[in-house]
Formats: C-alpha cells, sequence, structure tokens
C-alpha cells in the first residue's frame, strides 16, 4: 500500500484521489492504534471531552471509576498515565483540561481504598507537587485544594516511602505569599494554611509517617501561622463588627489560622508540646512583640485552651526558662513574659503547675531580685542602649509588680498544703531583719517585694487547721518584723495574718472603725473555735498579741496601721476567741488604754488618740460579741461621756482625713477611760475568770526586743513582777513572809545597774559564741558529755524517786553482788493477812 501511495503522488493529475486516500489511510492506521492501545488509557482519554468547557464526561467517568474497582492493581497505571497528561496539559497552558484531570483523580482517590492505592498516590502527589510549582495562582489554588481532599482520607495501609517535606515547604511559602492583588493574596494565604492543616491532618497520628513534630518542620508550621495571626490582628480594628461582617469576612485568614493552630496544638502529645511552642517564642523574640503584651497574651491563651490540661506546666516551665534566658533583657521584654505567665496560670487548672511547684516560684523570686538590683545599679550588666535611669526604675518597678501578680496568680492554682510550702519557701528567701533600725537599701527593697509576694499568695486562702497554716517556722520569722522601724513592712505583715486568719471574709466588714451600737448589721459569719484552733491561741496567742500591742506602739504608725491592726483584733474575736481568748483580748484593749495614757512612750498626740478610738471601739465590739448587759452598759456609757465631752478619743473623729485634735492629752480621766476594776467586776458575774481579768497585760518580750533597745526599764520590772506572780502559790506565800521592804534605794540601783547586767550579759554571750567557734572539737566534746552525765544522774535519782516498785509481803532478795533488791510480786501472787481478807 505504501509503494501504491509513493506511485499515486508522482502524478499529479490525479491529485484529489491522492488526498482522499491519504486521508482514508490516516484514518485506519490511527483506528488500528487506538485499537492496539490498552483499555485504561482509552477510558481515560474518553472522559476529556473535545471542548474543556464542557467539564468531565460523567458517563466516560464511571467506566474509569467502575474498571479501578474492578481491577485495583491498574490503578498505578492510571495515575501515571492522567500524571503524564496533566503534565503535557500544564506545559501548553491548557488549563481546563487540568482541571478536569485533578477532578478525576478526586473522585478516584474517594472511591478506591484498596492496598494498591499507595502507588496511585504517589502520581498524584506528583501532579499536585507540579500545580504547587506553577506561577498561576489558579493552579497553586487548585492542587492545594486536591491535596486537602486527599488528607481527609483514611488509607488503610500505611506507607514507609511517602515525604510530604515539600509541602511543609511550599504550604509555608504561600502562608506569607505577598500576590500585589489583595483578594488573590487572601486566597493564596488562606490555600497555604489549609494545606498545612491537611499535613498536619495526614501525618500527626500516623507513627509511620514523617514526624511533623520534628524541629525542621515545627520551625516552618507555626511561624507561618503566627504569621496570619498576627497580620489579621493589626487589620481587626478596621474590620465591622460580627454582626455586620458578610460570609466571606467571616471566613478570614485569622479564623482559619486559629483553628488550625488550635486543631495542632490539640494533637501535640505529652513529648511534643515543646517542639510546638518553642517556635512560638522564637517567633515573638524575631518579631519584638513581647513589649506589646497583646498579642503575646492572644498566642498563650490559645496554647493553653488547645493542648491537653495535664499538659500545662510544661508550657509553663518553658515560659519560666524563657525568662530566664532573657534575665539580661529590657525590662518591658521581662514584663511581657511575666504578664503571659500571669494569663497562663490563670486558665491553667488547679494543680497543673506540676511536680516543680518551688521551681515555679523560685525562678519568679529570683527574677524579683534582679529586678531590685538592676533598679538600685542602673544597668543591666554589659546591655546598652537601654535608656535613662528614669525610665528603667519606672519599668523595672512595672516588672516587679508583674512578678509579684504573677506569684499570687500561681498560689490561686494550688491547693492548700502546696500554698502553705510556698509560703515557708518565700519567708526563708526574706533577709531577716537586723538589730540596727537602718538597713541597706536593697536589703529593704527585697524584704518589701517579698512581703508582697506573701499578701498575694494569701489572698483567698482557706484553712481549716492554723496550726499547720502558720507554723511557727513562718509565724516567728514574720512577727519578727514587727521589730523594724519601717512601716510599710510592718503594714505588710499585718495585711499577711490578715490573709490567713480570715477564713469567712471578714476582713471587709472591719476595715472602717466607728463605734456601731448593733454589730448584726456586719452580718459577720461566725463559727465555734475547733480544738485545732484551741491550740493555735494557746501555742501563738501571745506572740500576736505583742504583735499587736507593739504595732500600736511605733511613733511611724499611721491611719493604715491602726485600721489593720483592728481588723486584726476582730478577726482575731471571731474567728479563733474562745473564753480565754476574749479575757486576754479585753485585757489587751485596757493595755492600749493605759499604754495611749503613758507620758513615757513619747507617743504623738495623734497616735495616742488613734490608740484611744481603737481600744474603744474594740471594747464596743466586744462587748457586743460576749453580750453580757452590764459589760455592754459600762462601755456604752464611757462612749456616751467622749461623744459629749472628749470626742477626739473616738474613731469617728480620729480615723478621718483631717482630724481635729488637741495638743497634748494631759487631762484624760475620770468617766472617759474604761475601768479595769469594773469590767472584771461585770464579767467575772457571768462566768469569767476574775483573777486573769485582774491582772494587766503585760507583753512578753524577748532577745530581739532587748537587743533593738525597745523595752524601758519600767517594762523590765513589770515583767520580772509577771514571772514572779506565775511561781506556786505556796512558794509565793513564803516569798510574801520574807520579802524585805523594797525602798527607794533599791530602784535606783536597778536603775544603776541594768545598763552593767546588759553589757554583762552580752559579754558571755560573746564568749560562749567564741567558744564554739576557736576551741578544738575534743574540749567542746568533753564539754557536752560532762553535761549529759550530769543530767543523766539528775534523771536517775528523779526516777528513783517517783518510780519505785510495790511493796512486797515476800520480803527482799539480795542481788549478785551482795545487795538486797526489792522484788515485785503480782499482786495475785501476794500473800495477805487473815485480817485484810473479807
Amino acid at each position: 500500500m505504501v509503494y501504491d501511495l509513493l506511485f499515486i503522488i508522482t502524478f499529479p493529475t490525479n491529485s484529489f484521489v491522492v488526498i482522499q486516500y491519504i486521508v482514508n489511510v490516516t484514518f485506519l492506521l490511527v483506528a488500528a492504534f487506538l485499537e492496539l492501545l490498552p483499555r485504561y488509557k482509552r477510558l481515560v482519554d474518553n472522559i476529556f471531552p473535545e471542548d474543556p468547557e464542557d467539564g468531565l464526561v460523567k458517563a466516560n467517568m464511571e467506566k474509569l471509576t467502575f474498571y479501578a474497582l474492578s481491577a485495583p492493581e491498574k490503578l498505578d497505571r492510571i495515575g501515571a498515565y492522567l500524571s503524564e497528561r496533566l503534565s503535557r496539559d500544564v506545559a501548553r497552558h491548557r488549563y481546563g483540561y487540568v482541571c478536569i484531570a485533578m477532578e478525576a483523580l478526586d473522585q478516584l482517590l474517594m472511591a478506591c481504598h484498596c492496598q494498591s492505592i499507595n502507588l496511585f498516590v504517589e502520581s498524584f502527589l506528583k501532579m499536585v507537587r507540579k500545580l504547587l510549582e506553577s506561577d498561576k495562582p489558579s493552579l497553586q489554588i487548585l492542587g492545594t485544594n486536591s491535596f486537602v481532599k486527599f488528607a481527609n482520607i483514611e488509607e488503610d495501609t500505611p506507607s514507609y516511602h511517602r515525604s510530604y517535606d515539600f509541602f511543609v515547604s511550599r504550604f509555608s511559602e504561600m502562608c506569607h505569599s505577598s500576590f500585589e492583588d489583595p483578594d488573590i493574596r487572601t486566597k493564596i494565604r488562606m490555600a497555604g494554611i489549609k494545606g498545612l492543616q491537611g499535613v498536619v491532618r495526614k501525618t500527626v497520628n500516623d507513627e509511620l509517617q514523617a514526624n511533623i513534630w520534628d524541629p525542621q518542620h515545627m520551625d516552618k508550621i507555626v511561624p507561618s501561622l503566627l504569621f496570619n495571626l498576627q497580620s489579621g490582628e493589626r487589620t481587626e480594628s478596621r474590620s465591622p463588627s460580627p454582626l455586620q461582617a458578610s460570609e466571606k469576612e467571616k471566613e478570614s485568614p485569622v479564623e482559619l489560622t486559629e483553628r488550625c493552630f488550635r486543631e495542632l496544638l490539640g494533637r501535640a502529645a505529652y513529648g511534643n508540646i515543646k517542639n510546638a511552642v518553642t517556635p512560638v517564642l522564637m517567633h515573638l523574640d524575631n518579631h519584638s512583640l513581647w513589649e506589646g503584651k497583646t498579642f503575646a497574651v492572644r498566642c498563650f491563651k490559645i496554647i493553653m485552651y488547645s493542648i491537653q490540661s495535664q499538659h500545662s506546666h510544661l508550657v509553663i516551665q518553658q515560659l519560666l526558662g524563657h525568662l530566664d534566658a532573657n534575665s539580661k533583657n529590657s525590662a518591658t521584654v521581662r514584663a511581657g513574659i511575666v504578664e503571659v505567665l500571669l494569663e497562663a496560670a490563670a486558665i491553667a487548672a488547679s494543680g497543673s503547675v506540676g511536680p516543680t511547684v518551688l521551681e515555679v516560684f523560685n525562678t519568679l523570686l529570683r527574677q524579683l531580685r534582679l529586678s531590685v538590683d538592676y533598679e538600685l545599679t542602673g544597668s543591666y550588666d554589659g546591655s546598652t542602649n537601654i535608656g535613662t535611669k528614669i525610665i528603667k526604675a519606672h519599668e523595672e518597678r512595672q516588672l516587679q509588680e508583674a512578678v509579684i501578680r504573677t506569684i499570687g496568680s500561681f498560689a490561686n492554682t494550688l491547693p492548700t498544703y502546696q500554698r502553705s510550702e510556698v509560703m515557708l519557701f518565700i519567708m526563708g528567701k526574706i533577709p531577716v531583719p537586723g538589730i540596727h533600725p537602718s538597713l541597706p537599701e536593697g536589703t529593704r527593697m527585697i524584704q518589701v517585694m517579698l512581703l508582697k509576694s506573701l499578701v498575694q499568695v494569701t489572698v483567698g486562702f482557706q484553712t481549716t487547721n492554723m496550726l499547720t497554716a502558720l507554723p511557727s517556722s513562718f509565724l516567728e520569722p514574720l512577727l519578727s518584723f514587727s521589730l523594724t522601724e519601717d512601716p510599710e513592712i510592718r503594714l505588710l505583715v499585718v495585711q499577711i495574718l490578715l490573709g490567713v486568719i480570715d477564713r469567712h471574709d471578714n476582713t471587709p466588714k472591719f476595715s472602717d472603725i466607728s463605734i456601731i451600737t448593733d454589730i448584726s448589721v456586719l452580718k459577720l459569719k461566725v463559727d465555734k473555735c475547733s480544738r485545732q484552733d484551741n491550740l493555735f491561741m494557746k501555742k501563738h496567742g501571745q506572740q500576736l498579741y505583742r504583735h499587736i500591742y507593739l504595732g500600736c506602739k511605733e511613733p511611724s504608725s499611721g491611719r493604715q496601721h491602726y485600721e489593720s491592726l483592728f481588723s486584726l483584733l476582730g478577726l482575731l474575736s471571731v474567728e479563733l476567741a474562745n473564753e480565754e481568748v476574749v479575757v486576754d483580748l479585753i485585757r489587751l484593749a485596757l493595755a492600749l488604754q493605759d499604754l495611749a495614757l503613758s507620758t513615757d512612750e513619747a507617743l504623738p498626740v495623734y497616735n495616742r488618740c488613734a490608740v484611744h478610738a481603737i481600744a474603744a471601739a474594740y471594747l464596743n465590739l466586744i462587748c457586743q460579741l460576749t453580750t453580757v448587759p452590764a459589760f455592754c452598759q459600762h462601755i456604752h456609757e464611757v462612749i456616751e461621756v467622749r461623744q459629749k465631752e472628749s470626742p477626739y478619743l473616738l474613731p469617728e473623729d480620729v480615723f478621718i482625713d483631717n482630724p481635729k485634735l488637741l495638743s497634748s492629752l494631759e487631762k484624760v480621766e475620770g468617766d472617759v477611760l474604761f475601768l479595769q476594776s469594773k469590767i472584771t467586776e461585770v464579767l467575772g458575774g457571768s462566768g469569767y475568770n476574775t483573777d486573769r481579768l485582774a491582772t494587766p497585760y503585760v507583753p512578753q518580750y524577748t532577745d530581739e526586743d532587748r537587743l533593738s533597745k525597745r523595752k524601758s526599764i519600767g517594762e523590765t520590772i513589770s515583767l520580772q513582777v509577771e514571772v514572779e506572780s506565775r511561781n506556786s502559790p505556796e512558794k509565793e506565800e513564803v516569798k510574801r513572809c520574807h520579802a524585805p521592804e523594797i525602798k527607794y534605794t533599791h530602784f535606783k540601783e536597778v536603775l544603776m545597774d541594768s545598763v552593767g547586767m546588759e553589757e554583762q550579759e552580752r559579754e558571755r554571750r560573746r564568749q560562749v559564741v567564741e567558744k564554739f567557734q576557736k576551741a578544738p572539737f575534743e574540749e567542746i566534746a568533753a564539754h557536752c558529755g560532762a553535761r549529759a552525765t550530769l543530767l543523766q544522774s539528775k534523771l536517775n535519782q528523779i526516777f528513783e524517786i517517783t518510780i519505785r516498785p510495790p511493796p512486797s509481803p515476800s520480803g527482799t532478795i539480795s542481788s549478785g553482788y551482795g545487795q538486797s533488791q526489792s522484788r515485785s510480786v503480782p499482786i495475785y501472787e501476794m500473800k495477805f493477812p487473815d485480817l485484810c481478807v473479807y
């Protein structure tokens, strides 16, 4: 046939016949070639119409789908052929056929779930990659949509060799698109976000896939999401309200990003939290987003609400480590991290701080101390261009307040027993007040900041056992601060006590000091004092009374101090009071009145009037709590006299902004004073301990008081008299019989010798300390051993006197050393005389 064709071509006279012949032959050749094509290729070719505008030929597509389901081993060949056609159409810019090919692939993926789909997926991903590499946005979006559909398919068999590195990189790049047209740029960014979401869904739960939590992937995915979240925040103020927003605006990149970010964090397991949070910290560092605080707080709110609650402490630990890493950064950056910590702690569930509770507070306290050092030195240890000293001091103060608030927020998430441990931990960090009134400024600032932290920790503190809430290891160092002359420190100490003792929110009801005729309007919550409360007051009551007395005695105390001390008196009355405590508190109130009357303390007029007012307000409160009519009558009579003659002795005229006071208080006597004898008489008739009421209250002083020289000679004598009065009645009677007559010369000798005795005592203590510091170990051991031997001999003598065997009728037995020894015979073996038997 070929020879005939060549022969005909040589004759131009029959050209029409030749052309017709060539067409026929060509048709026959094409038909023969088509008959030789594999069936799957013919089925694939049939789904493409002559005009791409007509779309996919659905009837032929159904045939191709049925063939793929019937012969799944052909799926890989179908995919390879479709990929070949799509690559050719992309190169020839026949985008209509490209869309048809991707639609056919999507339908085949959705229909075929067999073991051979893995090879088909390779062809599919190759085609998607071809589209994503294109510069045309429509093709990028088309490829992304196909990938998202594929990501939602749950495959029956795993794939060991599939890689998604390209898709992570490409989708992250699309999230940062800078296309000129804003609408197209938004579409490309949303496609990138959806693609990242698809990658996460496809890989996160499959251990055989590439680990999407590796830093190489997280360092691309997380910053891309944060970039879109941040760019949306900048335009959020210009967007309409949610009620007026259209459907197009509702589906914004910001909302899509937030959903994707939440889904990513929600799928994070215990070991993946760090890899997910670290890129967030780096992004905030690189773009200086800590200082604004708003975006950083929003990011970590999303993180804390999205991750599993039992993993919250991991995020908090990372924030703490990041805070330490930025210790020498500017105060605004550190304050931003602390604010984020504050929000994270508020969101975290109870106990979510985890096993490293003290580590959390140790980090915060260390930052607090560093901030104080920076404020005092005016430099950040080598950092430059931070600003002037005034600006730095202001920024550091803001940071310190943020750290204190964060400490309180963390404490609120802890159970009571852990909060008590934190209180002890913070107390151990506070520098102990020295014996000298003046302290270095840095030490004083540290004391103030740590005491403010304790105030925050005690906010909302609820405990059923005061002995565990206020142990001696915490209460004694705390009350030692009442010896300082710094009024701010003393006020913080009272606030800490109020926070721990107040278990029924009664403190606000005592904030306004006034004479109330009917305390029922206060609606106080009073519970019966428990056994633990009674033990606590027996152990620590005198320390609290002494603290109140010394606080009122301080010349530097102001209105806030007296209001806080009155609140403390009120709380002791309603929270921890039994009959004995009530008597002690009444004695304390009368002692405060005597303190205000004394001219030896050199108290200013305002302080003396304030102490009188506190005593009056408290006696008015306690008389109504005891409900003894005669007691109430006496208190009200004195108050009425004061209202008429001396209003400056009542709280209404003292605790105001501009009190009108006298120049001196030399003539406070008569009916304006509360009489201890009268109160003892009326309360004794109601069953109270008259002996205790008749004894004036004298505070118990310690060595710290003597070293601080706060105790006068008169108080020394009173203390000695009180100690002697505690002896037994028999010895007291003997002393009365043989006591010499006390004359003026005796008091003169005491005054002259007191200073020398104090110096001798101090010298003796110094020698003891020096001996234990410099003496050889053998000498110290011998000294202690001698004392122990002496003590043991004394104990043996006591035991011989008090513990003796019962007398035995059977007589004595001789020991092995020839000494007679009493033998204890059981009572059932004893032989009694007949006269003793009934």
